[in-house]
């Protein structure tokens, strides 16, 4: 069987930066078994499939797979897939387009811009708001999982707390950037520290005010070793989780608010995620996540 595949790096503008994916674009004929070993196989953070959608209305459905297990929903494949579709269908001109990708989530409405001769751009309406998950925390041992003190946890009245917009992240305040620089993520200690919620350990997402980049508003990490995944470059679902947060702590005034977080420095493939709240009455009444993704590879898998 030979299965026509792109690798994208996403959430940049720049090769070789972002958080790569693998959008594998005939995935009809595969069953949950070998989704998952060709995501063993390609070794990145996710690995998308496309298959026809159940509605025909939609797009096309898509299953996300990390090394570890599948996704219900997931950020930098949700952009990228939405970039490779419309590159596939409509070539490098520009363009603006709608489409609907089904999810196991549910269905995700994204924006596509084709531009000729610049990075393409996607942005999706978030399936679900993220929702705050009450459970007990050991703010010492989330501090010993990452080698900080735990005079570094926290900043203003952010805390630790957990939140989901389809997929479950512990949230980790740090004091500042360089915190978040420094910390080491030891996921043995992880394991033994934090819940689990639906059935999977809750990941690390550690964030701070403020970034290495000026215009960025905050600086995020994220650990997930019970997906395979060490250090992820740049997540979107955690990112629409964080929208949440960000309302719940800052109390954030009615009105629009853009945000931009910077992710994957540590890891030298920096990467851009744009967040965009709408605020009613104090609550959010939409969220949207969006970036950029560059192609970076095409080919053929014979199974």
């Amino acid at each position: 069987m030979a299965l026509s595949y792109s690798v994208y790096d996403v959430f940049t503008d720049t090769k070789l930066a972002g958080n790569p994916l693998a959008v594998i674009f005939d995935g009809k004929g595969l069953d949950d078994a070998a989704m998952q070993a060709v995501a063993r196989e390609t070794n990145l953070s996710e690995t998308v499939f496309v298959q026809p959608a159940n509605n025909p209305a939609y797009t096309a459905r898509i299953r996300i797979f990390t090394p570890g297990r599948e996704l219900p929903f997931a950020g930098h494949p949700t952009v990228g897939t939405a970039i490779a579709l419309a590159e596939k269908a409509h070539g490098a001109g520009t363009l603006d387009l709608v489409s609907v990708l089904e999810e196991n989530v549910g269905p995700v409405r994204c924006a596509v811009r084709l531009r000729e001769g610049e990075a393409s751009f996607a942005e999706f309406d978030l399936p679900r708001k993220s929702q705050q998950i009450s459970l007990p925390l050991d703010k010492l041992g989330i501090a010993d999982a990452l080698s900080l003190k735990t005079t570094e946890i926290g900043f203003e009245n952010h805390v630790p707390s957990i939140w989901s917009a389809g997929v479950p992240f512990l949230m980790v305040p740090v004091h500042d950037v360089g915190a978040a620089e420094r910390l080491e993520f030891d996921p043995q200690l992880w394991e033994k520290t934090v819940p689990f919620v639906d059935g999977a350990l809750a990941s690390a997402y550690i964030y701070c005010r403020g970034g290495v980049n000026h215009v960025a508003k905050f600086h995020a990490r994220m650990f997930a070793s019970g997906m395979g995944i060490s250090e992820d470059p740049a997540t979107g679902s955690a990112a629409a989780a964080l929208s949440g947060a960000i309302n719940h702590f800052d109390r954030l005034t009615d009105g629009h608010h853009p945000i931009l977080i910077e992710q994957g420095l540590e890891m030298g493939r920096p990467s851009f995620i744009h967040l965009h709240m709408d605020i009613e009455g104090g609550t959010i009444s939409n969220a949207r996540i969006g970036g950029q993704a560059v192609r970076i590879a095409t080919g053929t898998l014979d199974l």
